[in-house]
């Protein structure tokens, strides 16, 4: 499977862990949302924009207003 996502701005605790949520889909048009706790880069790859990228981030659509209870450990 893969996915499409987005990072949006909206950062939320699972388990004692910041985790932001990002928004997206499948390649067959499912929508998702991933609750992403690291992000990282190798190394020896240079990150900058990587970084420039990562600071763009978009509001997180109305549903993602609370944490469904299933997500929670």
């Amino acid at each position: 499977m893969k996915l499409t996502i987005e990072q949006t701005s909206k950062i939320v605790e699972l388990n004692g862990v910041p985790a932001r949520i990002w928004e997206g889909h499948t390649e067959s048009g499912i929508p998702v949302h991933c609750y992403i706790t690291l992000v990282a880069v190798r190394d020896e790859l240079d990150r900058s924009q990587f970084e420039k990228e990562l600071r763009w981030q978009k509001a997180p659509s109305a549903e993602m207003g609370a944490i469904p209870l299933r997500m929670i450990l």
